[in-house]
């Protein structure tokens, strides 16, 4: 089921690759500033799975030089919003109900999340006026291991008219 979001990620998905993640970062960042401010990149945007990244860089670092902890929870929080919203109609309200965040270890350089649904899980949305569910966000680092293990617990609700 198409929405707004979908149907603009839809659109810049017919124009020339090489400028899909910028494209789709700042559409993304029109809706929320504070990713902007994080400067979190989308390489990749559909139904099913979303894809993107923060860079370690001096605006996102803790007192150690890493990735801080609140910027690795903004990466996993938009990278499970956007895949959920992909999916939610126009007519239902996104709402975030918890986030289980476990830091494993010190995280080394960039960050990568991968945010996935299954067809199941759409189905719930497009069938069900409300519910929720978790979602399970895969961060890696440059060292290719986890440094985190981090799962949203999504909700939706039918708008009130």
């Amino acid at each position: 089921m198409a929405n707004r979001f979908s149907r603009a990620v839809t659109a810049i998905h017919r124009l020339p690759k090489a400028l899909h993640p910028f494209l789709l970062t700042q559409l993304f960042c029109s809706q929320v500033k504070y990713a902007k401010t994080s400067k979190i990149k989308l390489y990749h945007v559909s139904n099913h799975q979303v894809k993107l990244g923060v860079n370690n860089v001096k605006r996102v670092q803790n007192h150690i030089g890493g990735v801080h902890a609140i910027a690795a929870a903004l990466l996993a929080e938009s990278a499970s919003g956007i895949v959920f919203g992909m999916n939610v109609p126009d007519n239902k309200l996104p709402l975030l109900k918890s986030m289980n965040i476990e830091y494993q270890r010190r995280m080394q350089g960039n960050l990568t999340a991968i945010a996935t649904i299954n067809d199941q899980q759409i189905a719930e949305i497009e069938n069900n006026e409300k519910g929720s569910f978790f979602i399970h966000i895969e961060i890696t680092d440059e060292s290719g291991e986890q440094p985190i293990v981090c799962k949203m617990d999504w909700a939706w609700v039918t708008k009130k008219k």
